[in-house]
């Protein structure tokens, strides 16, 4: 557990904003948004009007079963997916209608993924993993000290230079976080970051998140564990069924029940 709490006192040491906007300046606004699919001869919808605004400085819960939608919606926002119709805006720049080629410069300067699978790549190390996505540009000395930075952060420094497949669950959900954060995007979206961990693996990348909204940027996370919708720092729940979203729910309310 000595990385655990190594990480976890990572966490009073907030990174670095510079010249971020204040808090209340939006990372991603969605409006109206539908999609809708094939599914063999037949169009089923998957999003059905969905409206929410995501600010700096949030983490953001969008709570249902499995087959509810999230997944869809984080790919919308995220700007992997255009919507059937309604409109998203990322940091202030409309995504909905870009083509792909646009669409993914916009992802690739404004939005960190984690994926559920995490897709770190086994033949890489830690280090070159989080430096991954700054590979189409080039990799320049800043990349590399920031990389360090965030490898130090998320208590991954010992292990900067072991193979990815060589990690434990927990480092390697790490390492997929220090990934997501190496561009420095307003908006860090997540999909069951927690579904494979253990109790204290779960509290910690909860913990991780909460201070990941703090440096001024927007979380959003997918998920049905309660270790994370009753945890703290969560600013909002939103309850996705059936491709509907329903009204949201405060935490202290949430922790209640």
């Amino acid at each position: 557990m000595a990385a655990v709490e190594q990480a976890a006192k990572a966490l009073d040491r907030p990174e670095s904003s510079g010249s971020r906007p204040p808090a209340a300046v939006l990372s991603a606004s969605v409006r109206n948004v539908v999609k809708r699919i094939w599914d063999g001869n037949e169009r089923r919808t998957v999003l059905d009007d969905v409206s929410f605004d995501l600010a700096r400085g949030e983490l953001v819960v969008v709570r249902g079963p499995s087959g509810s939608g999230k997944t869809t919606l984080l790919a919308i926002v995220g700007a992997m997916l255009s919507p059937s119709s309604g409109e998203v805006h990322l940091d202030g720049e409309p995504t909905s209608r870009l083509r792909e080629g646009h669409r993914a410069e916009v992802r690739r300067r404004k939005v960190g993924f984690v994926f559920q699978d995490l897709q770190l790549v086994d033949g890489l190390t830690s280090r070159e993993n989080v430096l991954l996505p700054r590979v189409p540009d080039g990799v320049r000395p800043e990349d590399e000290k920031r990389a360090t930075a965030l490898l130090e952060r998320f208590g991954l420094a010992s292990v900067a230079g072991v193979n990815a497949k060589s990690l434990s669950g927990g480092e390697r959900q790490r390492v997929a976080l220090a990934r997501a954060l190496i561009n420095d995007p307003p908006l860090l979206v997540l999909d069951e970051p927690t579904a494979h961990l253990d109790d204290a693996r779960a509290v910690l990348i909860a913990a991780e998140l909460a201070a990941v909204a703090r440096d001024n940027r927007a979380v959003l996370v997918a998920t049905h564990d309660p270790r994370l919708t009753q945890s703290e720092g969560v600013t909002r729940i939103l309850d996705l069924i059936a491709g509907k979203l329903g009204p949201s729910v405060p935490p202290l309310e949430e922790n209640t029940r």
